[in-house]
Parts: structure tokens; sequence; C-alpha cells
């Protein structure tokens, strides 16, 4: 099989001739700089070129070729350019306002965390408030500068598959806009705004995302984007809850891909066990990154349930194993996980999330050694 017919076979739940591995396809499988840093140094390959940053907040890279290739990574990423208009604006050396008027800040030894929103500090926002807003403009044609032909130049230049990356979500834009808690609790005792920022946020993006399917559908495969709705212990809102406000305008996101005939992938950290129909019902094909370290996430429990219809795309625990177990461990976490996940296919093999900066690189090769080794 080629890398994409093998991926492809996977998400169509049939039995591929290995199992599909990825590294760095996804905004959310990716890795760390300073990870990845020491990953080139562990393989000998060079590290003298610094390394193309593909999120500024989250400190993470896009892989280069060289390391693609020794790990035999079946999938690519393909990435929507920044806005010509209202991008992002350096405040100082460890800030910066994005497009939407969040500051972002940076501890010395941490990732950028949103620390201010145009909405943040109101203490009784209303509908008023959005239609003063200045909003970005979804249009804008730098992010779609170029698309087509990179999605071109990857179908043609490699057999791997092409994972348009929608980004990062309206539910957390509403929580940068507004603040993480305050839009929650918007949504219980504010409704007509929490719902009226949300409804802004998913238009802004399904736009986005019908305007980059338009262009790009011929030359890709599936269609990422993420939204947590999930923690460590449970869902973020109550299931009616997500089900009257957030499943509907998901919906709405999962139907501009389909419309375009693509696969649609969809990221949520936590335990997110009790909606896994809902993302049924709605569409989804495959769920990213299956946290199991999470609640009421076992491997073995979701390929049973939801196997049949459902792909699972990472499950080699982060929180744990990787970065702090060692290579045995790795290599033990991994064949439970391809025992659990890979039967009749329906499975691709990554760390759950971005490889973060303390994982050892050492771990990191284990993984992909022993996913080739026990993955066919």
């Amino acid at each position: 099989m080629t890398h994409r017919d093998r991926v492809l076979a996977a998400l169509r739940h049939q039995t591929p001739d290995r199992l599909p591995l990825d590294l760095g396809s996804s905004l959310a499988s990716t890795i760390n700089v300073t990870a990845y840093q020491r990953l080139r140094e562990h393989l000998g390959l060079e590290t003298e070129r610094p390394p193309t940053i593909w999120a500024l907040r989250s400190s993470t890279v896009i892989p280069d070729e060289d390391v693609l290739q020794h790990f035999d990574i079946d999938l690519r990423p393909l990435i929507l350019g920044g806005p010509d208009a209202g991008g992002d604006r350096r405040l100082s050396e460890h800030a910066f306002l994005d497009e939407w008027g969040v500051t972002w800040m940076k501890p010395a030894d941490g990732h950028y965390l949103a620390t201010a929103g145009p909405f943040q500090r109101l203490e009784e926002p209303t509908l008023k408030d959005l239609e003063n807003h200045r909003w970005p403009d979804p249009a804008d044609p730098g992010r779609f500068r170029g698309l087509r032909e990179r999605a071109r130049e990857l179908r043609e230049t490699s057999d791997c598959a092409v994972v348009l990356n929608l980004g990062v979500g309206p539910l957390h834009l509403c929580q940068f806009m507004r603040g993480w808690a305050e839009w929650l609790e918007d949504l219980l005792v504010n409704p007509a705004f929490g719902e009226g920022l949300f409804e802004r946020a998913v238009d802004f993006f399904v736009q986005v995302a019908e305007r980059a399917l338009a262009e790009t559908a011929e030359f890709v495969d599936l269609a990422w984007f993420g939204d947590d709705v999930g923690a460590q212990g449970g869902l973020l809102v109550r299931p009616e809850l997500y089900r009257r406000v957030i499943k509907p305008r998901h919906r709405r996101i999962v139907d501009a891909i389909k419309r375009h005939g693509k696969l649609a992938a969809y990221h949520s950290c936590g335990s997110v066990y009790a909606i896994l129909p809902d993302l049924l019902d709605i569409g989804v094909d495959v769920l990213n990154p299956v946290q199991v370290a999470a609640a009421h996430m076992d491997t073995a429990r979701l390929k049973r349930e939801f196997g049949r219809d459902l792909a699972f795309w990472g499950a080699i625990d982060t929180q744990r194993v990787l970065s702090r177990g060692t290579p045995p461990e790795v290599r033990e976490e991994v064949k439970r996980r391809i025992a659990d996940l890979a039967g009749e296919g329906g499975y691709i093999l990554c760390a759950v999330h971005n490889i973060q900066a303390e994982v050892p690189p050492e771990n990191v090769a284990a993984m992909y050694q022993a996913a080739r080794e026990c993955g066919g």
C-alpha cells in the first residue's frame, strides 16, 4: 500500500498492510521545539538549521522531511496562512496580541497563556458588545494565498495522506475572548451573549472551512479541527448542555467538511466517552487524541463499543508513559494500544496530543520502533 492507501484503509475500517503512523500532520499531533531538537540530535540528524515553528502559542514545530521519513510517517499537514490584516502583533519579547484581540503571555519555562480578551473584563456583556466588536475577516486573502498550490504539491510529490488543518475551533475562541470560566458561566446565566459569541465564532470557522475546502478538496484526504469539550474527569459541560448548544454548531462544521466529500477528524482532549454517540451522529469519522489517562477512556472499551463506526488517532499515553516511563514501558504501552484499537483497521498511532518538552528522545524513538514491530 502507499502511505495514503494505508491511512484511508484504516479510516474506512479495513485492515491495512501495516499500522498507519503520525507525527506532525495535525496541530495536536506534532512535537514541542525543545523535544524536537533533542530528537534530531538523538537520531544523528543536522541541528544547525532552526526548526519551522507551527504554533507560537504551544512552541510546536512542523517536522522536517528527514525525520518523517526516518519513522516512515504516513500523513502530511496542509496549513492555512495567517491574515494580511490584523495578524499577531508583538507586545514584548514574551507577549503578543492576536487578531481576535486576545493577549497571550509566556512564562519563562512554559507555553503562552491567554491572559486577556476583549470581553473578559465585562461584568455583564450584551449582544451590543458583540455588534460593536471588530471581528476578523474570514475571507482575508492571506489565509488562502498559495493554499491550493501547496495542496497540489503535497499530492504530486508525496504518496502520503494530506490533512487539511482547520485549526483551533470556535469553542476555544470564545474562551480566549471571554475567559475560560466566564464563557461557560455565560451559557447558563447569560445565554444570549454566550451563544451569540459562539455563533459568531462558528460562522467565521465555517466560512474559512468552506473556502479552504473549495480550493483544496481534490488534493486532501481529510480535514481536522479541534475544540475541547472534555477534562480529565469528564465533560466540561453537562451532556444536555453540550447537546443543546455545542453539538448543533459542531454539526455545521462537520457538514461543511462532508459537503466537500472529505473525512472529518475531530480533536477533543479529555474524557469524551459520554458524547461519542453524538459525535457519530454529527458525522465525525475519527477521534483524536484519545486521551487514555482521562476517565472512561479505556481503549478496549472504546473499540468494542464504537470501533465499527469511529476510528481512533493517538492513544499513546503522554501524561505518564512517554514523559516519565522507560523505553520498555513505552513499548508495552504501544503493544497494548495496538491490541486494543487496531483490529480491522480504525487506528492511526501517535502520542496523545503534542509530544512535550520533557519527553526523552529515546521514548519517542521507542514508540515508533515498537509501532513498526508490533503493527504489521
